[in-house]
């Protein structure tokens, strides 16, 4: 009985196999063009580049090849890609969500400044938002949403000493979208949108006293060589989204869009693995520990973050934040993010 039991799983394991392998040798040869995240992050150079080079060709047995480049090697403002996806400039992208939360607020609803204190809330809130997301994407931007990934926390990165949030009153501070602004006006600090190449050289000669980005993002793209002070108050996870114009996706065949709809699910899994795993490297990179596999040993100084601190945090969230969120996406956005997102991390966004 057993030996009949250990067959039939042989069996079908090598069936399922072949039907794999069927599927992929009917795929036809398609070739496509990514633009994808900035190249010093993890989520560029550990997920996006590998998917792209070696994952697709290899499950596609060689049918189906990418065209990548990043954003920063493209040139052009990472605010732009939804706009430059909706026209077919490229197939697909990936993005920083809430960089395009100017042409909609709605795509920064999952990411809010300071809603998640941890990666697992992170995707659920995400999860929770996604067809949200994916409606609003195929309505008005002529693209289809395929996956969420994550970059490690968003902190603060400061040269100079400061010895905790009191101190960011007055000082320039880098962000990247509205509501880490919204966050920021809160403690009396003044925010400068800012590309996230240009953060070096502007930490550099003064134009901004601190930046916010990913604790191993910072890491990788040589911020400690400017910056002192590391204040891991996290104000979001730089979320991640891969899309594909729909133009470009109702072209491929239903065996090649089934195919792309797998390798995005199993992509999404190993993104936030890999923001997971970034995460607790950081830890030690950015202070010079061991073992530090990612990024780069660094000395940098660790602000630790106070209890009371995490108090005036969360009021700046449910405040600041949500009330001027909600403002900018209207009652029936609000409504609508209490439903799914708040829902999920027990929170509320006025809707009046």
């Amino acid at each position: 009985m057993r030996t009949q039991v250990l067959s039939t799983a042989v069996s079908l394991t090598l069936a399922c196999a072949l039907a794999a392998a069927a599927t992929a040798q009917n795929l036809p040869k398609t070739n496509v063009k990514i633009v994808g995240l900035n190249s010093p992050t993890v989520a560029s150079m550990l997920d996006e580049k590998p998917f792209w080079g070696e994952t697709i060709p290899k499950a596609s047995n060689g049918a189906v090849t990418g065209d990548y480049t990043t954003v920063d090697q493209m040139g052009v403002d990472d605010k732009t890609l939804l706009r430059l996806l909706k026209l077919g400039v490229m197939d697909f992208a990936g993005m920083d969500i809430s960089k395009m939360a100017g042409d909609d607020p709605r795509f920064e609803g999952c990411d809010l400044a300071g809603i998640a204190l941890d990666i697992k809330a992170a995707r659920a809130a995400c999860d929770a938002y996604r067809d949200v997301i994916d409606k609003r994407m195929q309505a008005n931007w002529n693209a289809k949403l395929l996956a969420f990934g994550t970059n490690p926390p968003q902190v603060f990165w400061c040269k100079g000493a400061i010895g905790g949030l009191s101190d960011l009153k007055g000082k320039k501070v880098r962000v990247f979208n509205n509501t880490m602004r919204d966050f920021l006006e809160g403690v009396g600090a003044t925010a400068v949108s800012m590309a996230f190449a240009e953060v070096v050289p502007a930490l550099n000669n003064g134009v901004v006293d601190c930046g916010v980005t990913g604790t191993l993002s910072g890491n990788t793209a040589n911020w400690p060589e400017v910056a002192t002070h590391l204040y891991p108050m996290y104000l979001g996870w730089s979320i991640n989204v891969q899309a594909v114009n729909l133009n470009s996706w109702k072209k491929f065949s239903p065996a090649l869009q089934a195919f792309f709809t797998e390798q995005f699910k199993k992509f999404e899994d190993k993104m936030w693995q890999t923001g997971e795993a970034a995460l607790l490297d950081a830890e030690n990179c950015n202070f010079n520990k061991q073992p530090c596999k990612m990024g780069k040993p660094a000395k940098m100084t660790l602000v630790a973050v106070k209890p009371a601190e995490m108090e005036t945090h969360k009021k700046l969230m449910e405040t600041a934040v949500l009330k001027n969120w909600a403002k900018r996406c209207g009652s029936a956005c609000a409504a609508e993010w209490n439903n799914t997102v708040g829902k999920v991390l027990k929170l509320s966004a006025p809707t009046n």
